[in-house]
Formats: structure tokens, sequence, C-alpha cells
């Protein structure tokens, strides 16, 4: 299912609307240092009124069935509001790793809980390294003889790994990587919070000991499914930071309007006019890559992953920037931690490492291309 131009501007409005409401500035810090990190009166709302979390898990699983531009919409609002919520994990980590496995009766069983709002979810993938890639895992998984498997190691850096009901963790085996369903309150499961740069995104340690997991798709085929669900991460967490980095504009051109320095708006000075026009520049060019991808994505078209790992390259780039000249536009008020501006630049920066970092993406990029 495809929404035309005006859909999307309805999306787009209903879901700017709903965050106005649910996730402003004094609401973001007061979660940010509570725990669950989250609201969960606002998550059952976006899932009753709002559809979200089913918003592209296909219609046979319970989902709205729409694709990655509808979704790039709604990330880009998220990204804007810097919204405090199980969303990222849920739906474009966990979700989309569901349906990349290939998995049917793993994804009856799980998405229509997710669609309706009723299940959390998450991807444990990086261990202390915080590396995506499958071939650097060291959690193994052996089988007990059952049809059943256990899990023993660590997970690192799993975003809300305390409070996910469902966990999907990626785990060695002898025929290669491989993806496991594990549940909240199993045995041997022990979560604990990481204190990170940024506290608007939940973080957990995940500590495995023998713990019963159920295989999903294939035996070994955890790479071929991280490499899918790493395209979709990368146009999802690009939506999330054009969406950031336009906020960050926004906040500065209207400081530049309303702030007076020798009798005039700080907008007049030439420096400050400069700055403003950099970041426009970065901010159009991170949501036309954005989109591009997004749209490539619907299409299923072969660029998709060039697109995908583009995109998140421009949009890391442009957020930092943003996120920065942000703060320098709003001079010795910007440097305070009262100031929002200090939120985005954290978001930013935790974003820019979230896969791995600009090495890591850069040479991601080059892979896609066949270099």
């Amino acid at each position: 299912m495809t929404a035309d131009d005006s859909e999307l501007r309805e999306l787009r409005s209903s879901v700017r609307e709903f965050l106005a409401a649910k996730s402003p500035e004094e609401a973001v810090r007061k979660l940010m240092e509570s725990e669950p990190r989250y609201d969960p009166a606002v998550w059952t709302q976006a899932a009753d009124q709002l559809r979200l979390p089913g918003l592209v898990i296909p219609e046979e699983y319970g989902g709205d069935g729409f694709g990655q531009v509808e979704l790039g919409v709604v990330l880009e609002e998220m990204g804007r509001a810097l919204l405090c919520a199980p969303f990222f994990a849920t739906v474009v980590l966990a979700a989309q790793a569901l349906l990349a496995s290939g998995d049917r009766e793993a994804c009856a069983r799980h998405l229509p809980g997710i669609a309706a709002g009723r299940t959390t979810a998450t991807l444990a993938v990086a261990e202390d390294d915080g590396s995506w890639d499958p071939a650097l895992i060291s959690a193994r998984a052996v089988p007990d003889g059952d049809g059943n498997w256990t899990l023993s190691g660590r997970k690192s850096f799993v975003i809300d790994g305390t409070t996910a009901d469902l966990l999907l963790v990626v785990a060695r085996t002898v025929a290669g990587p491989s993806l496991f369903a594990v549940e909240r309150e199993t045995t041997g499961l022990t979560a604990t919070s990481m204190e990170t740069l940024d506290a608007t995104r939940a973080m957990a340690r995940l500590t495995l000991d023998a713990v019963p997991a159920t295989l999903i798709g294939a035996d070994g085929a955890g790479g071929r499914v991280m490499g899918r669900v790493l395209d979709i991460t990368a146009i999802g967490l690009a939506a999330e930071q054009a969406g950031g980095a336009r906020r960050c504009l926004e906040m500065s051109a209207d400081h530049a309007r309303t702030r007076q320095q020798f009798g005039r708006p700080i907008g007049s000075f030439q420096a400050i006019k400069h700055k403003c026009a950099d970041m426009l520049v970065q901010v159009e060019l991170a949501e036309a890559a954005s989109r591009e991808a997004a749209l490539l994505a619907a299409e299923g078209s072969a660029q998709f992953p060039v697109a995908a790992a583009v995109a998140h390259a421009c949009c890391s780039k442009a957020y930092m920037f943003a996120a920065m000249e942000n703060i320098q536009v709003h001079g010795g008020i910007g440097f305070t931690w009262e100031h929002p501006a200090h939120l985005y630049f954290r978001r930013a920066k935790s974003s820019q490492l979230l896969l791995g970092g600009p090495a890591v993406y850069h040479e991601r990029l080059l892979d896609r291309l066949g270099i």
C-alpha cells in the first residue's frame, strides 16, 4: 500500500500534532531520567489512535501494510520531537528482522502483537566493541536436544533492552550467525541499563547465561538477515536524523530573528546568516537523500542498498553539523544544559555512532557499491 502526497502531508500533520502534545521538551527531560524511559500511556495512544506500530507491518500480520516512505515521515517527526518511545527498536529493528528472516511462523506469532502495540521488541546484535558486523559476534547458541536452543554471551548497546517484551538476539552456531527469539521473563537473562551520551535513547547490556531461545529463520542465515536489516535501519535512522537536523535549523532561525544585539536581530549579521544558510543546505541534502532511499526501498529497487548507505552517511554528517551550529547560533545560552540544543547534539552524536560510526558506514557504502 502506498500513500499519495496529500495522505503523506496528513500523516505528517497528525503525527506532529500528536508529538507536540505528548513529547514536548518537559516530557522528554522527565522521561530520560525515569525508568522505563518512555510513557506506556503515550505508547498505547500512539498504537490505538494513530496505529503507528503497525504502519509498515503487512496486513496479513495485523498491520496496515505501508512502506518505507510512510515510515520515513513518521521517523522524521519523531526525530524532530526527540520522542522517548520503543518505536525505533520495535518497528525499525525487531519487526524488520522478523520479516527479513522469512520465517512465516515466527512472524505470525510475534508481529500481530507488535502491530497492535501490545508487544515491544528489540534487536540485540552489538557486543562490547559496538560492532554490528555479524562476523564479529562471539555470543554462542547450542541446541538443547529438544529442538530448542540455549544462548550464552553478552550483548551491549541494545536499544530498549531493559523493557522490551521480545528480544531478537544474533548469536553464533556451528552454521554461522543466526537469529533467535528470547522472551523477557526467561531464565538466565539479565538486562542492565547503560549510561550513554544520549539519555533520550535507552540502551542496555544483556548477559545471557544458558538462556532458552527459539531459532528464527534458517540456522546460519543471520548474516543475510542482518544485511537487509542494516539497510532498512540505515534509512530509518537517516529519517530520524533529517528530522532532528530540520528542528535544529528551525531553532537557530527562530533565535536569529528574535535575539537582539547592538539594537538589531542577530540574524542580520553576516556570520549568523552564513551559519543558517550552511545549515539549510545540509538539511535539504539530508532530507533528499533520506527520502530518495525510502522511495527506492518501497519500489524494491536494486539501488536501494547503495541509497541507504548514502543516506546514512549524508544524514549523520548533516545532523552533527546542524546540532553544533545550533549551539553556536544560540551563543552562551546554547552551551548550558538547560537549553534543548544539547539534547539534539547528544542525539546527533549517538545516532552517528549507533551502527558503528563514520569509518564503518563509509566502508559499508563501498561494500554496497561493490568496491
